[in-house]
C-alpha cells in the first residue's frame, strides 16, 4: 500500500457570502477545495481518497495529472498489470479486482467519451478512466448526487495485485489531484447553475408538536434527536413515534395500523400557483424507516390541465430524469417504503390536449392548487406493509483489542440478548403469524462514520434444516420486490462483486457484504410463521478482511488519503492473490519450478563472475 501521506487539504472551510439575487438565481461560489500534490503508487499498489459533496453543491471539478501519456488507441493493447486507472464510486471504496469484461467496457467507453461521463447516480457501479497526462472532469449535480464519494487509484490490476513477491517488477506511477467544489450561496437555491428555487413549506408532526413549523426547522430538530450519541439514536430509531395512539380494526385481535399524520406537509393554493411551463421544487427529509410517502393534490379545478409530480432521491428531478412521477390531479402519488434521506419534489402543470398531441397552443393562464404530503410509519417496533412484523434495532458492540479499528458485532437492544455474546438466539425474536405461511422479522443496524472499508458478515446456524431467506437493503425496508442483496440456503443475488455467499449448508447460512456503506442497513428475515422446536443462532458483525484472507495471507488495515476512512486489505502469500487470497496463482508444482528457475537464473548470473574471479586469483598465484 502507499505509505506516504502527503495530502494537503486546502481551504476545507465554509464560505460565507452576502448574496443579492439577480433574476432567479445567483453565481455558484467555491465551498471547498482539496489538494494532493503527488501520490506515488508502486507496482500493483493502490489508494483511496474520500470526498464529501454537500447537499447544496452545484458542480465538482477534478483535475488529475499523472506521469503517463499513453495514446488512447494503444490502451486496449496494454497488459492488465501495467494498466493504471482512476475510479469514482458513491458511498464506498471501489474494489480494485475488476473483470476483463468490465475493463473492456470502461476502455471502450473512455475511447468514445474520454471521461467519467454521467454517473446517473448508480451507486453500485464504479466509473473508471485510465491514467492520462492531464485530465479535467467537471460533474454537475444533475449528473452526480451529493454525499460521500471515493476516488480509487490503482497501478496494475488483476488477482496478482495482492500477491507477495520477492521482486516487484514494473514501474511506479505518480498522480496529483486537485478538486474544487462549487455550491449555491443559500440553501434556497440549487441546481448546477444555482437558478432553481427551493420553495419553503410548512409541516407539522403528531400531537406532541402543537404548532406548525418550517420543514427545514423540523429536519434540524429531528437530526438533533437522532444524531446525538449512537445508543440514543438506536433507542429513538423505532420508538420515537410510540407516543401516538394505536388504531384498531374491526376484529377481536389487536392489530397495529399505520400512523396517520406522522409528518404532514401542506401548501395552500395561495402559495402554489403555476403557469404553463413553470416548475416548482420542494424537498422532504425522511429521517427514519417510513412506511409510505403520499402526495395529494386538492382544489385543482382545471379539467384541461394535468398536475404532474416528479420525485427523485437526493437529486433535483427533471422531466426526463426522475425516480417516480404521476398525474396527481387524478390520484395521489404513493411511494411505498421510501429510502432514508432527502427526497426532492417537482410540480408542474401540463395541457392535457398537448399531452395527447391534439393541440399546439399552450394555456397561458395561472392555475393554483393545494398540496399535501404525508410520511407515515409503524408503531411500537413494528414494520412491514401492515405493521404486523417485528422490528429490532441492533446496537454495535466494539470488540476488545480488535485487529482493525472498526471491528465490532451487533446484538438487539433487548434484555433477552447479552452484550457479552457476539450471537443471539433467533427464535425468541421472530414474528408470529396465524394467517400466512411465512412471516418477516427485521433487524436494523448502523455502520459508523469512517468504516466504509469494512464488511458486514452475517451467519445463521441451526440444529435443524434452515428454511430462511435473508434480504438486505441500505437505507430502506427490504421486501420480495425491493432489496440490494438476497440470500437463501441454496441461492443468492448475483452480479455484484460486493456480495459473497459461501460455505452454506442445510443448517448454516454464511454471507458477506464488502465495503458496506456508512449509515442505516436493514436485514429482513423471511421465515416460516410456524416456529419449530429448533435452536437457531444469528450473528452480525463488522469485520476487516473477508474470511481472514482464507488463511493464505495477512489482513492489514489502512486509512484513505483524507484520513477519514479506514479500510482493510489482504497481503497474500506468494502462491495466492485476489481480494481475499482465494485465487491460486501458482500451483505447488509451479512454485517448485519457479524456485528451480530462480536458482538456475541466479547461478547463471553468478557463474561468469565466479569464473572471472577464479582466473584472476589463478594468474596472481602462478609465477
Amino acid at each position: 500500500m502507499a505509505t506516504a501521506r502527503t495530502v494537503v487539504w486546502w481551504a476545507v472551510a465554509l464560505v460565507v457570502v452576502w448574496w443579492k439575487a439577480v433574476g432567479c438565481g445567483a453565481q455558484p461560489v467555491v465551498v471547498a477545495s482539496y489538494g494532493q500534490p503527488r501520490l506515488w503508487l508502486k507496482p500493483y499498489d493502490w489508494s483511496y481518497l474520500r470526498v464529501e459533496l454537500p447537499a447544496s453543491f452545484s458542480s465538482v471539478t477534478m483535475d488529475f495529472a499523472t506521469d503517463i501519456d499513453i495514446q488512447r488507441e494503444h490502451l486496449k493493447d496494454l497488459p492488465r498489470r501495467e494498466l493504471a486507472i482512476i475510479c469514482l464510486m458513491n458511498s464506498n471504496p471501489p474494489i480494485p479486482d475488476i473483470s476483463d469484461s468490465f475493463l473492456d467496457t470502461l476502455l471502450s467507453n473512455f475511447l468514445a467519451v474520454g471521461s467519467f461521463g454521467s454517473t446517473n447516480n448508480q451507486s453500485n457501479l464504479a466509473q473508471c478512466i485510465p491514467f492520462q497526462k492531464n485530465t479535467t472532469i467537471v460533474l454537475r449535480n444533475d449528473q452526480i448526487s451529493p454525499g460521500i464519494w471515493y476516488i480509487g487509484y490503482f497501478n496494475g490490476l488483476g488477482p496478482a495485485r495482492t500477491q507477495s513477491k520477492m521482486i516487484s517488477r514494473g514501474r511506479a506511477r505518480s498522480v496529483s489531484t486537485s478538486i474544487t467544489i462549487e455550491g449555491c450561496p443559500t440553501s434556497a437555491l440549487q441546481g448546477p447553475y444555482c437558478n432553481e428555487t427551493i420553495e419553503t413549506i410548512s409541516c407539522s408532526q403528531s400531537s406532541r408538536y402543537s404548532k406548525s413549523r418550517n420543514l427545514i426547522d423540523l429536519n434540524i430538530d429531528e437530526r438533533k434527536s437522532l444524531n446525538t450519541r449512537e445508543h440514543k439514536r438506536h433507542i429513538n430509531f423505532l420508538s420515537q413515534w410510540n407516543h401516538l395512539d394505536e388504531k384498531g380494526v374491526g376484529s377481536n385481535s389487536t392489530t397495529y395500523m399505520r400512523m396517520e399524520n406522522s409528518i404532514t406537509c401542506a401548501i395552500s393554493n395561495d402559495s402554489l400557483c403555476l403557469r404553463h411551463g413553470d416548475i416548482k421544487f420542494y424537498f422532504l427529509d425522511v429521517v427514519n424507516i417510513a412506511l409510505q410517502f403520499e402526495i395529494t393534490a386538492m382544489n385543482f379545478g382545471s379539467s384541461q390541465k394535468s398536475l404532474i409530480c416528479y420525485l427523485r432521491y437526493n437529486v433535483l428531478p427533471q422531466r426526463d430524469l426522475h425516480d417516480y412521477s404521476g398525474d396527481i390531479s387524478s390520484a395521489p402519488l404513493v411511494l411505498n417504503v421510501p429510502n432514508i434521506g432527502r427526497w426532492y419534489i417537482a410540480i408542474e402543470t401540463v395541457n392535457k390536449a398537448q399531452m395527447n398531441s391534439t393541440a399546439s397552443a399552450p394555456l397561458l393562464d395561472t392555475t393554483c392548487v393545494s398540496l399535501e404530503w404525508q410520511v407515515t410509519g409503524c408503531l411500537n417496533g413494528k414494520a412491514g406493509t401492515n405493521c404486523s412484523w417485528e422490528a429490532y434495532v441492533l446496537q454495535r458492540v466494539p470488540k476488545r483489542s480488535p485487529s482493525v479499528p472498526f471491528e465490532s458485532y451487533y446484538v438487539p437492544t433487548d434484555e433477552r440478548a447479552s452484550l457479552q455474546n457476539s450471537h443471539f438466539s433467533l427464535e425468541q425474536f421472530l414474528s408470529n403469524s396465524s394467517n400466512e405461511s411465512f412471516a418477516w422479522t427485521y433487524f436494523f443496524l448502523d455502520i459508523p462514520h469512517g468504516s466504509a472499508g469494512a464488511l458486514i458478515h452475517v451467519q445463521i446456524k441451526s440444529d435443524k434444516e434452515l428454511n430462511y431467506e435473508l434480504y438486505s437493503k441500505y437505507g430502506g425496508l427490504p421486501s420480495n420486490d425491493s432489496w440490494d442483496y438476497y440470500a437463501s440456503r441454496t441461492s443468492s443475488s448475483t452480479g455484484s462483486i460486493f456480495f459473497s455467499l459461501q460455505n452454506s449448508t442445510n443448517t448454516d447460512m454464511d454471507l458477506s457484504i464488502f465495503y458496506a456503506k456508512e449509515g442505516t442497513w436493514c436485514f429482513g428475515l423471511k421465515h416460516p410463521s410456524d416456529k419449530e422446536n429448533s435452536q437457531t443462532y444469528m450473528s452480525i458483525s463488522l469485520q476487516g478482511c473477508h474470511r481472514n484472507c482464507n488463511q493464505k495471507g495477512v489482513c492489514h488495515s489502512s486509512i484513505d488519503e483524507s484520513g477519514l476512512t479506514f479500510y482493510s486489505f489482504c497481503t497474500c502469500d506468494r502462491d495466492h492473490g485476489g481480494f481475499d487470497c482465494n485465487e491460486e496463482l501458482v500451483s505447488p508444482n509451479g512454485h517448485i519450478w519457479q524456485s528451480v528457475f530462480l536458482i538456475a537464473s541466479n547461478a547463471a548470473a553468478i557463474l561468469p563472475a565466479f569464473w572471472a574471479l577464479r582466473q584472476k586469483v589463478y594468474f596472481h598465484l602462478v609465477p
